[in-house]
């Protein structure tokens, strides 16, 4: 097998929600597999990530914006085009997710969730799809969608909408840009160790339903997702359109 499949020498990635968790452990993989990262959070801290990076011998910036304003995808590609010069590689890995009844929840919750969730993954999709297009290079955009791309839920009715959303979406621009050597595809993380999380790992009857339900026995890590992403962003996924992958330690298949 040729290994330089999975090398990123020479491109310039930007992971959106890479101030820590999963984009983090994304952004350091990608940065190790040889492309420059800019990174993304609401934290105007950019924490230890672009350290990471720069360890890795690999240019780096951080840039604090909030993806449920509507001119923060245009913000963060202009960032990326006079930083590095082009955008390459697109990761849509920001969100949020706010729990409650669907009969009380409420409007703002569900506006925020679909602007960051979804709205803002066209947002920079469509952006960054763009540029590619007209430099005519190619290029690959992820997004991460989740298991309720699939299921429905309990208390999350947004995240489950705009993470359907995604799944579809990955679709439709990949319909429209695979034959413009665009690679368009998406991840869906099972039950990770992340901030999103948190009240479910606390909660010892949810945490042990959801555990007794994963095959592989174990909550997933940022790092089960990072060797995915790379992959997904290299040459060696370059057949691959319109894909939903799925890390889940087995979860879809119980």
């Amino acid at each position: 097998m040729n290994s330089n499949l999975f090398k990123l020498n020479g491109k310039n990635a930007l992971v959106t929600g890479s101030h820590r968790g999963l984009g983090a452990a994304i952004a350091v993989a990608l940065a190790e597999a040889g492309a420059n990262v800019g990174c993304h959070g609401r934290d105007p801290n950019p924490g230890p990530v672009c350290d990471e990076i720069r360890a890795a011998g690999r240019k780096t910036f951080y840039l604090p914006a909030d993806l449920a304003d509507s001119g923060a995808a245009r913000t963060l590609i202009s960032k990326m085009l006079d930083e590095f010069g082009s955008i390459d590689i697109l990761v849509n890995n920001a969100g949020v997710i706010r729990r409650a009844p669907a009969a009380e929840y409420s409007a703002e919750f569900w506006n925020e969730l679909i602007s960051v969730n979804l709205t803002a993954v066209f947002q920079l999709s469509q952006l960054a799809g763009r540029h590619m297009i007209e430099v005519g290079k190619g290029g690959k955009i992820i997004n991460i969608a989740s298991l309720l791309s699939f299921q429905g839920g309990i208390l999350v009715p947004a995240y489950a909408a705009a993470k359907g959303g995604v799944a579809q979406l990955t679709k439709a621009l990949a319909n429209e840009w695979a034959s413009k050597q665009i690679n368009v595809n998406a991840i869906a993380p099972g039950y990770m160790v992340t901030d999103n999380t948190t009240a479910l790992r606390k909660d010892p009857v949810r945490s042990k339903q959801i555990l007794d339900r994963i095959p592989a026995g174990r909550w997933g890590e940022p790092s089960d997702i990072a060797g995915v992403a790379v992959f997904l962003c290299s040459a060696a996924s370059d057949y691959i359109h319109g894909h939903v992958l799925t890390v889940d330690g087995g979860w879809l298949g119980r």
